[in-house]
């Protein structure tokens, strides 16, 4: 029986609030047989998770995924760099944008999508601390906005009764 879907493995909440996303690509990863049974069981962590572009290859660095408890000497080491399986013309277009400067690769997510492993990949530059203290003043303010409107509506709803 085949898997169908999208069921989410772990994601990278700390790469939204550190990063300006440009843009996103969602890429396949080369695995061991141990490390697909312990994502299985949903024990991945993308905290440090990094990639690069090395010889015209994107590998992801840093990502954690622990050994599997009935692994034997077949086992995989925990941090080892993983290929991503883009595009030839994804790829190209990738190290186009990165030598321009000052953006980066993060991982924001991994899933499985009908029963393989991907990882959404972002292009991404690196928010100063003002700005992302600019971002929270706005999430703030927009969430006060809503909470108003909330009480004007729930305060007409009285008053038509």
């Amino acid at each position: 029986m085949k898997e169908k879907g999208r069921s989410m493995i772990a994601q990278n909440r700390k790469a939204r609030h550190d990063y300006a996303i440009i843009d996103t690509y969602e890429a396949g990863v080369a695995l061991l047989g141990t490390e697909v049974k312990s994502l299985r069981l949903g024990r991945a962590s993308l905290v440090d998770a990094f990639a690069t572009v090395d010889d015209g290859e994107v590998w992801l660095r840093g990502l954690h995924i622990p050994e599997y408890t009935q692994g034997s000497w077949t086992n995989h080491e925990p941090r080892r760099t993983r290929k991503l399986l883009l595009h030839r013309g994804e790829i190209e277009r990738l190290i186009g944008k990165i030598r321009e400067g000052g953006l980066t690769l993060v991982p924001l997510s991994l899933y499985f999508s009908d029963g393989k492993v991907k990882c959404e990949l972002a292009l991404a530059r690196g928010k100063k601390s003002y700005d992302k203290r600019t971002d929270l003043a706005k999430r703030d303010a927009d969430r006060e906005i809503q909470r108003a409107y909330g009480r004007a509506a729930k305060g007409r709803a009285r008053e038509l009764r």
